[in-house]
C-alpha cells in the first residue's frame, strides 16, 4: 500500500477528502485494541511507561499547563462556546450579615460555574469527532453518541488513563524567534528536526506537546481570533508521524491543533481531526499553556518529564477541562 506523502507540497489542494480519506484508511487503528476499546491510543502508556516517567522527576518543580477559566476567555460564540461563567451562591457579606440561618456564627462561600467542556485548556474525547458518520473504532455515530451523551467512548473512562512521559516539541522556539506565524503548517520533518536538536526522543506511549507560541501572541496582543481564526499548527501531513511514533495523546498551545487556515484552496474543516479522532484513535488536547514549560525546559536542558492529564470523569462527556502538571 503506497503511504499517502509527507510533503505539503504534494497536497492536492483541490481534494480535501481524497487527502483525509488516503490517510484514514492508511492510519486507521480500528480493532487494534478490541471490539470494545474505549481509549484507543492511550493504550500504549503501561504502567512500566509511568514508573519511568516518575524517575524523570529531579527537583520536584512543579508547572501547571493550564490557562485561567474565567470570563477573560478566548471564547467568542462559535458552536454556542462561552468563556465561564462564575457564580456565587454564598459570600462572605451573607455570613457577615447572618443571612445564612447557620448556628453558633459559622458561615461560608459557595459557588458553581457554568461553561462548555471546551472553552479552556481541554481534552477532545474519542466521541468529539465523527469521520462520514463512523466514530471511533468503525461504530455508528449515533449509536455512540446520543443526548444522552458518548455511551461508549465517554471522557470518564480515560479518568486514570492519562499520566505519564511528556515530550515538549518547542516549535516556536527551533523554528522562528519563539512564535510561528499564523498559517505555518509544521512538518513530519520539522517535528523530527526539532526533536533531535533538543536531543530528545518521541516514544511509544508518550503525552506529546508542540508548543507554537501562539497563546503567548494572544496574551501579548489580546485574544482576537485566537478561537477560531488563524493559527499555526500540524500539518495534514504529519497524520503519519503520529501514527508511527505511537504516541498516546498530542497537544498543543492552538485552539484547533492543526493549522488554520487548512491546507486546502476550497471549503475544509479541520481535516486532521477527522483522521486522527475518530480513525486513529488519538486524543487531543488544544489551548494548553506552555510557556513557563517551555523556559523551564530550556533552563534545565531537558525537553522530557513527568506529566499527569487526567480529564474530569464527565459521565458520557466528548471533551472535559483539565490543569495538566509537568513535574519536572
Amino acid at each position: 500500500m503506497t503511504r499517502p506523502s509527507e510533503d505539503p507540497a504534494d497536497i492536492d489542494r483541490s481534494d480535501p477528502e481524497g487527502e483525509i480519506r488516503a490517510r484514514a484508511e492508511a492510519f486507521r487503528n480500528w480493532g487494534r485494541w478490541g471490539e470494545d476499546d474505549r481509549l484507543g491510543t492511550l493504550n500504549f502508556i503501561t504502567e512500566a511507561d509511568r514508573v519511568a516517567a516518575a524517575a524523570l522527576v529531579r527537583s520536584g518543580r512543579t508547572v501547571s499547563l493550564a490557562q485561567a477559566f474565567d470570563t477573560d476567555g478566548p471564547q467568542k460564540g462559535w458552536r454556542r462556546r462561552v468563556n465561564p461563567v462564575h457564580t456565587m451562591t454564598d459570600t462572605g457579606t451573607d455570613a457577615e450579615r447572618g443571612s445564612q440561618g447557620f448556628p453558633h456564627g459559622v458561615g461560608g462561600a459557595d459557588d458553581y460555574i457554568t461553561m462548555p467542556l471546551q472553552c479552556s485548556t481541554q481534552w477532545d474525547g474519542l466521541g468529539h469527532i465523527f469521520d462520514h458518520g463512523n466514530a471511533w473504532n468503525g461504530r455508528r455515530a449515533g449509536d455512540v453518541v446520543t443526548s444522552e451523551g458518548d455511551l461508549v467512548t465517554g471522557i470518564e473512562h480515560a479518568k486514570s488513563a492519562v499520566a505519564g512521559r511528556g515530550v515538549l516539541l518547542d516549535a516556536g522556539r527551533h523554528l522562528a524567534d519563539g512564535e510561528l506565524e499564523d498559517g505555518y503548517a509544521i512538518t513530519p520533518a520539522e517535528l523530527d528536526e526539532i526533536a533531535a536538536a533538543e536531543g530528545v526522543e518521541v516514544r511509544r506511549g508518550d503525552i506529546l506537546m508542540v508548543r507554537t507560541g501562539r497563546y503567548a501572541r494572544a496574551r501579548r496582543e489580546g485574544w482576537g481570533d485566537y478561537a477560531g481564526g488563524a493559527a499555526p499548527g500540524l500539518s495534514l501531513t504529519t497524520a503519519g508521524w503520529l501514527h508511527r511514533t505511537e504516541i498516546a495523546a498530542v497537544a498543543t498551545d492552538t485552539w484547533g491543533f492543526e493549522v488554520r487556515p487548512n491546507e486546502f484552496d476550497v471549503p475544509s474543516f479541520q481535516p486532521l481531526h477527522q483522521i486522527v479522532i475518530p480513525n486513529m484513535g488519538l486524543t487531543i488536547g488544544e489551548m494548553w499553556n506552555l510557556d513557563e514549560l517551555a523556559e523551564a525546559c530550556a533552563e534545565r536542558g531537558s525537553w522530557e518529564f513527568l506529566v499527569v492529564a487526567p480529564p474530569l470523569p464527565i459521565t458520557g462527556a466528548v471533551g472535559s477541562p483539565i490543569n495538566p502538571l509537568a513535574i519536572l
